[in-house]
């Protein structure tokens, strides 16, 4: 029996080390994370608003949108995902239905946030969260899905009171939220490798997760060694893919409006595309089904492009449009 995704997730997090995850935004994103060798993956809340949409991670992009493109994802791929549950699209209540159907879509984790509605992307301004109660009963609610789902997915309990209130309150939410049966915590936007020490020694027996933007977040980007040391046992990189694709995609339409291509070594050939999208493992796999009928198709095929090709080159006949 095939391991569910879910479980794919708990041997990673019972395995030594630190293991890197960077975050995917569409079909075509996860698919060259799991190509490249990674384990698992995130989805990004950030870059699918900015992807589906065009819009900022601001609360503008609904539950069932979400909820659709994680289903995508993850038909396209056999890692883990892990999905960005926002703040569970409401209270308890919403919190769990919004964990009923990451289960039912395939996730194999879900981290839920304690900011208010609308929310805020992380390490911007203007985030604010619940009170401590309601906080903690959305992680309750979403172990209670869990249980009552009869499922093992992974919850990620993120607080964002570091940046909305203080350092202090993000520590007494996420042993709170470890007291009540979190599996993974997370405290977005912490500012120095000191508070990621200090977040790392409470609940211990508890796995933390860091959350490593790029380009400028508020976090130090630590290298994998320092993060172990430290204490984390996985690490998101939510921006690298949405980032070099923005930038690569802006250098691409510069050289088409100067009348040229991308540059030789910036854009892949033909067949490797082919090969990435899965032309190559089509064609393999539409082999085993073929049929004497379909071998006379191809025929007639070939017999047809050549008379079509005689037809056109001969001048006596007259082709009228």
């Amino acid at each position: 029996m095939a391991e569910s995704p879910a479980k794919a997730l708990r041997r990673i997090l019972d395995s030594p080390g630190v293991h890197l995850g960077p975050a995917c935004f569409n079909s075509l994103s996860a698919k060259l994370v799991e190509r490249a060798g990674f384990d698992y993956c995130f989805t990004s809340g950030f870059s699918i608003s900015a992807a589906r949409l065009g819009l900022p991670d601001v609360g503008l992009i609904s539950f069932g949108e979400m909820m659709d493109q994680g289903r995508q994802i993850i038909q396209a791929v056999s890692i883990p995902i892990i999905a960005d549950g926002d703040n569970g699209y409401g209270n308890a209540m919403n919190v769990k239905r919004t964990v009923r159907e990451a289960i039912r879509a395939g996730y194999a984790g879900i981290f839920l946030e304690d900011q208010v509605s609308p929310k805020a992307c992380g390490h911007t301004r203007g985030r604010k969260v619940v009170p401590r109660d309601e906080a903690v009963m959305r992680i309750k609610a979403a172990i209670d899905a869990r249980k009552e789902s009869g499922s093992d997915i992974v919850i990620i309990a993120r607080t964002d009171s570091r940046q909305a209130v203080s350092f202090d309150e993000s520590l007494w939410r996420s042993q709170a939220f470890a007291d009540v049966g979190a599996d993974v915590l997370l405290i977005d936007a912490l500012a120095s490798r000191e508070e990621m020490k200090a977040f790392c020694e409470i609940a211990p027996s508890v796995p933390k997760m860091a959350n490593l933007l790029e380009g400028g977040g508020k976090t130090p980007i630590l290298s994998p060694t320092e993060l172990k040391d430290v204490g984390f046992k996985i690490a998101a990189y939510p921006l690298s893919l949405m980032g070099v694709s923005i930038r690569a995609m802006q250098n691409a339409l510069t050289a088409i409006k100067g009348g040229q291509i991308p540059s030789h070594g910036s854009i892949p050939t033909f067949e490797e595309i082919k090969d990435i999208v899965g032309f190559n493992s089509y064609y393999e796999e539409e082999t085993r089904y073929a049929t004497n009928t379909d071998q006379v198709s191809s025929q007639n095929d070939v017999k047809n492009k050549s008379f079509n090709l005689r037809f056109f080159e001969d001048p006596n006949f007259l082709v009228v449009f």
